[in-house]
């Protein structure tokens, strides 16, 4: 090559400066941190309280593992979850053995499950069993307090977050099924202050007046969407649930989905497994009443037609029975009464005469001969009775004139006197015991009242001791405390010997000195055969 071969075109362009610090792509540092993250924790043995748990179509098991501090999310393969030792439950605290890894989309990291075991019911779910018992021990879940939900309410209180699908959805729900004033109560549904909003706003609604400027709810809804049991724990509150069970208004709870449970359920009147069966729960189909309305008006339409009809056709039967003039219906039963008025006389003289032929029958066959002799019968059984009870009444007095005579027999006054006289004895031993007795008592009765009587006047306030001065108000009402006693008060001071004004300067009485300390003890000098060590 020749220098004429050379064409003259500028200066030539400067080399590229070389980087020592190239950048990486998203994907290479997300596959970089996925590889570090297996190799330096290939095989991790976890233990943590599984809190929400999604089964994939796929046969997949997604899950979050979590304790007071943190939480991780895990997967369970499809081919390991049947060799689980354990079904993954929420509110179950397991101990997983897997690997962690990334997850390069979601910028996340995971532990891939291998083996699970239980470890203890969660410590969320074992409060909450314990709370369910305590309240249920105080008959908050008992099925006889709940209240009826109202048929036709006129107003609906509802108790959610002003904004989300739940509050439109229940919207949505009644307008369509029965129109009515819904009054909402804006509260927050997740969070420490969730649980307070919600019991304010429950005691609100109980608070209100039916005349009031917003009418008082027929029944009010408590609703929340789905969320995990963190998400929904602020409706497990001891407090909001005492607050539920206290209301005088139905309360329908509707938090969660239908399989999610939290402790309203269990107080409130009524459980919907979603808001929007809460809405069909408080609310009537005013289409299917208006319909029922109709059918029932169509029915008593019918029924009252073939009533008349029937009534119509029962009264043409019967007014063909009967004749065509109203004469002929007495006219044979006036007949019968001629033709029994014509017998009766005829009757009534037969009658007579039979009764007067057995009167005459009668009359032969009593005759004064028969009476007598029933009489004399009569007296002969009377005049036999007579004398056998005369033998009769001889021989009992006889028998107790006996038996009196041997009572008597036994009875003398010598053992009378006897008893008699030994009771005087003990009578008088007993008044010779009593005087000597009653004497000592009087003797101990006046000592002791006159010790009394000596203790009343020491300490009588209106003699005062000497040394003691008894307070008094100049009309001689005594104080007894210095509570009773203000500055520049006039009072009078008696004394045993007489009484001396005074003014009351005021202040309080200076304090006490302190007590001097003890002096410490000094150390008993040692028995005389121990020597001193120093």
């Amino acid at each position: 090559m020749t220098d004429d071969s050379y064409v003259f075109e500028g200066p030539a362009e400067p080399a590229a400066p070389r980087d020592n610090n190239p950048p990486l792509s998203i994907s290479e540092l997300s596959f970089a941190l996925k590889r570090t993250l297996e190799d330096r924790f290939g095989h991790v043995r976890l233990r943590g309280e599984i809190s929400k748990v999604n089964r994939h179509a796929s046969g997949h098991v997604y899950l979050t593992l979590k304790d007071d501090k943190a939480c991780i999310d895990g997967v369970v393969w499809k081919g390991v979850v049947r060799g689980l030792g354990v079904r993954p439950e929420t509110g179950l605290e397991v101990i997983v053995t897997g690997k962690i890894t990334s997850y390069p989309a979601r910028s996340s990291y995971q532990i891939v499950i291998e083996s699970m075991e239980a470890a203890g019911a969660g410590a969320l779910l074992a409060q909450l069993e314990r709370l369910k018992a305590k309240l249920h021990g105080e008959g908050l879940f008992d099925p006889a307090r709940k209240q009826p939900i109202p048929a036709f309410p006129a107003v609906v209180g509802v108790i959610t977050s002003p904004t989300g699908a739940v509050i439109r959805d229940i919207l949505h729900r009644i307008a369509e099924r029965w129109p009515c004033r819904v009054v909402v109560w804006p509260v927050v549904v997740q969070g420490d202050a969730a649980c307070g909003q919600v019991a304010n706003a429950v005691r609100g609604f109980d608070a209100m007046r039916p005349d009031g400027p917003i009418p008082r709810p027929d029944v009010v809804i408590v609703a929340r969407g789905g969320g995990s049991v963190e998400d929904l724990w602020c409706f497990n509150d001891e407090g909001l649930a005492r607050t539920v069970a206290a209301a005088r208004i139905p309360i329908v709870s509707a938090v969660g989905h239908e399989t999610d449970t939290t402790l309203i359920d269990f107080v409130s009147d009524r459980r919907a497994p979603t808001p929007t069966g809460a809405a069909e729960i408080v609310t009537p189909v005013l289409a299917d009443l208006r319909a029922a309305v109709a059918d029932l008006d169509r029915r008593l339409a019918r029924a009252g037609g073939r009533l008349l009809e029937d009534r119509r056709t029962r009264l043409r039967a019967a007014a063909r029975g009967l004749p065509a003039r109203p004469e002929d219906l007495l006219a044979l039963p006036s007949q019968r009464l001629d033709h029994a008025g014509s017998r009766l006389a005829s009757g009534l003289h037969r009658n007579l005469a039979v009764h007067e032929r057995q009167l005459i029958t009668a009359a032969g066959r009593i005759s004064p001969a028969l009476l007598a002799q029933r009489l004399d019968r009569a007296r002969d059984r009377l005049g036999h009775a007579g004398q056998r009870l005369g033998a009769g009444l001889s021989a009992n007095v006889a028998a107790h004139e006996a038996r009196l005579a041997r009572t008597a027999h036994r009875l003398s006054p010598a053992p009378l006197h006897r008893r008699l006289d030994q009771r005087a004895a003990r009578l008088d031993a007993l008044a010779d015991r009593l005087v000597p007795t009653l004497s000592r008592r009087l003797d101990r009765e006046e000592t002791r009242l006159a010790a009394l009587s000596r203790a009343l006047a020491s300490l009588n306030p209106k003699t005062p001791k000497p040394g003691f001065a008894r307070v008094e108000t100049p009309d001689g009402v005594m104080i007894p405390a210095a509570a009773g006693l203000h500055p520049g008060q006039d009072v009078r001071l008696v004394f045993a010997d007489g009484a001396r004004g005074a003014r009351i300067a005021g202040g309080d009485a200076p304090a006490e000195p302190p007590a001097r300390p003890r002096p410490a003890p000094r150390p008993k000098a040692p028995p005389p055969g121990q020597g001193d060590l120093f």
